[in-house]
């Protein structure tokens, strides 16, 4: 996968700051907030641009781009590396 484009991480961290991250209730958030265009006002297409694909063709890349993004809030939000044993 590419390089996380920043706004399309914020997307993620926004959507699961409004719902929490388990799948698939996130995945229905991300789509109602792109339906309403509640994210900086981008809907499905501007955020295709940036990298999120809604569709279900291409879930695997939106599971993955969700699963870096939430394991990186992981990390902030306790001080640590998630995989680490200290």
């Amino acid at each position: 996968m590419e390089t996380l484009n920043p706004v399309a991480h914020d997307f993620v961290v926004y959507c699961v700051q409004r719902h929490g991250k388990e799948w698939p209730a996130l995945y229905d958030e991300m789509c109602w907030v792109a339906g309403h265009h509640l994210f900086r006002g981008l809907g499905y297409a501007e955020l295709r641009r940036l990298g999120i694909f809604l569709s279900l063709t291409h879930i695997e890349d939106t599971i993955k781009m969700v699963d870096i993004v939430t394991t990186e809030m992981q990390k902030v939000y306790t001080g640590k590396d998630a995989n680490s044993t200290a």
